[in-house]
């Protein structure tokens, strides 16, 4: 059973079909979404892939190339509709899968339950992803803000900001993009834990995956951290923050002490009238469905060896960030770790009853 039909549930399906599992038979991937796309058809609408399109492809089938090389949301829900059909993965959407159980002895090892009924499973292979689970950071004073605060989650696109004063919260990618994008239509104030740290512009998404891919085989082979992609930085120089740092927008404040009713401020006294605080404060993963089985944790995730919970045989969790798997929250980079997680699931079904999911 293969719980979300995104591009890592897709990639997992991908593999599993290719070790011989029949889809809809022995392999069957629920998904809680109306139509295909992962969490691609929520972004906002200027988003573009750090990649060209030939570097932003699912295992199988390269993403087919665009104008400008850098694809936009609409072109990646295309493909991952048109990939879904090219392998015959017959996604059953919308099914929300709401918990997952161990199974009785004798049973198989997985009970579920979801929108659409009970199933069991011998394997469970859980991609989830972040989107439903916006991180909102506590501030003193955050209830007192008689303006409006929104997740990145929720943004779609700038003119409803148009004429305000609007504060970006966050250092990462999404904050430098928004502020970028913002920042044409109103006055923006940018926050970040610690000055943002700007990627060499000739840096996209196919250095900083060969850089993770790097990273990954050193450290199985004992070497030295050095950092990977987070030692170069944390913000990719895409056209549009390019553009804003030439108009001069990306000089950030460190995080204020409080938030007042009117805005912000800071441990000097100084203060920012703001009618909008955006927070791209990131993600958590979405694994409340696993809450049944108590799994052990550590740094607030469950304790993973690769994709393979540990203590959980036939559980794997796919595509959550690197700690299950190297960049596998990326479209390029997920194909390995799911290739590696369905080579297990067909390991351990061979050494049981082979039953990946059914009524």
């Amino acid at each position: 059973m293969v719980v979300g039909g995104g591009q890592a549930g897709l990639a997992v399906g991908y593999h599993l079909r290719r070790a011989g599992l029949v889809p809809q038979e022995e392999v069957v991937i629920l998904d809680d979404a109306a139509a295909p796309g992962g969490a691609w058809p929520h972004m906002w609408d200027s988003l573009r892939l750090f990649s060209p399109a030939e570097h932003s492809s699912l295992p199988g089938w390269r993403m087919p190339s665009t104008r400008d090389g850098f694809p936009r949301a609409e072109h990646v829900v295309d493909y991952l509709t048109r990939y879904e059909e090219r392998y015959g993965l017959a996604v059953r959407r919308p099914v929300r899968v709401t918990a997952v159980h161990r199974g009785a002895p004798g049973a198989p090892r997985f009970r579920l339950q979801t929108t659409d009924g009970p199933w069991t499973a011998e394997a469970v292979v859980s991609t989830t992803g972040t989107w439903r689970r916006p991180f909102w950071p506590r501030y003193p004073g955050q209830e007192t803000f008689r303006g409006v605060q929104i997740h990145a989650a929720d943004y779609r696109e700038p003119s409803a900001l148009a004429g305000q004063h609007v504060v970006v919260v966050g250092g990462g990618n999404s904050a430098a993009q928004l502020l970028a994008e913002v920042s044409t239509v109103a006055s923006t104030t940018w926050v970040t834990p610690r000055p943002p740290r700007f990627l060499p512009d000739e840096v996209d998404g196919r250095a900083l995956f060969e850089i993770a891919t790097r990273r990954a085989v050193a450290l199985a082979r004992g070497e030295d951290d050095d950092g990977g992609v987070g030692g170069l930085g944390d913000v990719v120089v895409v056209p549009s923050v390019r553009e804003a740092r030439g108009r001069g927008v990306l000089e950030a404040r460190p995080l204020p002490s409080e938030i007042t009713p009117e805005g912000l401020r800071w441990p000097d006294g100084q203060e920012q009238r703001a009618d909008v605080i955006l927070w791209c404060t990131g993600f958590r993963p979405d694994l409340g469905h696993l809450a049944p089985l108590r799994l052990a944790r550590r740094d607030g995730v469950p304790l993973t060896t690769g994709s393979a919970v540990v203590g959980e045989p036939g559980l794997h969790l796919l595509g959550y960030g690197d700690w299950t798997g190297p960049a596998s929250a990326t479209l390029v980079g997920v194909g390995r770790p799911a290739k590696d997680a369905a080579q297990a699931v067909v390991e351990h079904l061979r050494s049981g009853v082979l039953d990946p999911g059914r009524r």
